[in-house]
């Protein structure tokens, strides 16, 4: 069988990235609309945003099972079927909780794309393109935002607002119908990845596979190197002493991803953008469309620069120009300087995350676990990822909206300011505790993590 190369390969498997991006950001253009459909109050409509990410958590502790026992596109065919079933089912609901059940359907096949696809991509790219190649993914999932951002904006130019509140939010949900079934059917041109067919003990199916996305280049050094590092890790556990320091890193990577507040902004974008300014919803949702191509635009520059200047240098520059943003807006909230400017700060914050804590965050958690326990403390450190983005994505409006003490002392500005503060945590993190992992075998890495020397000088360089 004749497989495709890695940049085919890639291109596939980040279409599990488009539809997360895609399944997340759709309510984005529907908030309002099921809020006077439903007759929700803050917190109820805090949980109908945050309510896929139940299913994201649920997907994120089955990810490790499924993408271990079926394989890394076994997982994703899982996935893609679930966010077919989910379009499907949150695009005629009568009843709120009906919604909400769907919604956690596809947030599942979230769960599992969210870990899988970067783990599969990091797992056939050759070290010195895979920054480049797992942010493709990160770079389809803000591609499938901008793409749904486009798509519910053309849906709420279709009729009034009254037919949008009616109908026009059952449109924006089952558009995604078509990228799931496109992305089920292409799942079957791609194999699976020699790492995984090694585990299982198919030998030869896995060297065949590597000497073809090697092209032969150093074919027998890699097979070595896999098969040393699946025999040393064979009987490693996850709370082990060489594990579970790594595990702690890549949870705490998840949890600053979170907590700086990125899914404020893609969930409750057009909401946010309309307080800014006397804008209508048509408008705010096209300020939307802004933000996701300045995400889109520097997501696209990490993907050049992050095998060239390395993981760290993007995430601690990355994550001050987000504390500095999210700072400014929350002075204005507290100051009562709200007005069309502060576009400028949100687009800053945007394009900051794009070029580090989006796409690096998750190039770092793909490369920084051994082999055999990689499913098992990625699915951990991804399920860490979704509680902080419910956690987030529930109490932004009950901190901005609901909670009057905290609305009263701070006129709005209290949720930005903590998310800036976060910033800051995050470049303290990265410079202490982070390695550089930029041109390692995967392999490689496993080594450094046992010699403290040089972990020391990475960590601090």
């Amino acid at each position: 069988m004749k497989h495709p190369n890695v940049l085919q390969i890639t291109l596939v498997v980040a279409l599990g990235g488009l539809l997360f991006g895609y399944d997340t950001a759709v309510i984005s253009g529907a908030t309002e609309s099921l809020q006077i459909f439903f007759n929700l109050n803050p917190a109820e409509l805090g949980f109908a945003a945050a309510s896929a990410l139940i299913g994201c958590v649920i997907g994120a502790i089955a990810a490790g099972y499924t993408s271990t026992k079926y394989g890394r596109r076994g997982a994703l065919l899982i996935a893609a079927l679930l966010f077919f079933i989910s379009a499907l089912g949150s695009a005629v609901p009568d009843q709120y909780w009906t919604f909400i059940f769907y919604r956690i359907i596809g947030g599942i096949g979230v769960g599992i794309a969210s870990m899988v696809s970067p783990m599969y991509i990091a797992e056939i790219a050759p070290p010195q393109k895979r920054g480049a190649l797992v942010s493709c993914n990160q770079f389809a999932i803000i591609f499938g935002m901008l793409v749904v951002y486009f798509v519910n904006y053309g849906i709420a130019l279709m009729g009034s607002e009254s037919w949008l509140n009616e109908m026009g939010w059952r449109y924006m949900f089952g558009s995604e119908m078509i990228p799931a079934g496109l992305f089920f059917f292409l799942l079957f041109s791609v194999p699976e990845t020699p790492r995984w067919l090694a585990m299982r003990g198919r030998d030869e199916q896995a060297k065949e596979l590597l000497s073809k996305i090697s092209k032969g280049k150093d074919f027998d050094s890699q097979w070595k190197e896999i098969k040393d590092s699946l025999v040393e890790v064979s009987t490693a556990s996850i709370t082990s002493r060489k594990i579970l320091p790594i595990l702690v890193i890549g949870i705490m990577l998840s949890v600053l991803q979170q907590v700086t507040g990125i899914n404020v902004f893609l969930y409750y974008a057009p909401v946010i953008l309309k307080s800014f300014s006397s804008s209508s919803t048509d408008i705010a949702l096209l300020q939307t469309i802004l933000v996701g191509a300045v995400n889109l635009t520097f997501t696209v520059i990490a993907i050049i620069t992050v095998d060239k200047y390395g993981r760290k240098p993007l995430m601690m520059l990355g994550a001050g120009l987000m504390a500095i943003s999210m700072i400014a807006i929350g002075t204005a909230a507290y100051l009562n300087a709200i007005g069309g400017y502060l576009l400028v700060f949100v687009l800053t914050y945007i394009a900051a995350f794009a070029l580090s804590l989006g796409p690096v965050t998750w190039v770092l958690l793909s490369e920084i676990f051994p082999n055999n326990v990689r499913s098992k403390a990625l699915s951990i450190a991804v399920f860490a990822q979704w509680v902080a983005n419910y956690a987030v994505s529930q109490t932004f409006p009950m901190m901005n909206d609901q909670n009057s003490w905290l609305f009263k002392e701070f006129n709005g500005g209290f949720p930005f300011w903590f998310y800036g503060v976060m910033g800051l945590v995050t470049i303290y993190f990265v410079h202490r505790f982070v390695p550089e992992t930029k041109g390692k075998s995967l392999e490689e890495l496993e080594e450094l993590w046992e010699k403290p020397d040089e972990l020391e000088t990475v960590t601090h360089n």
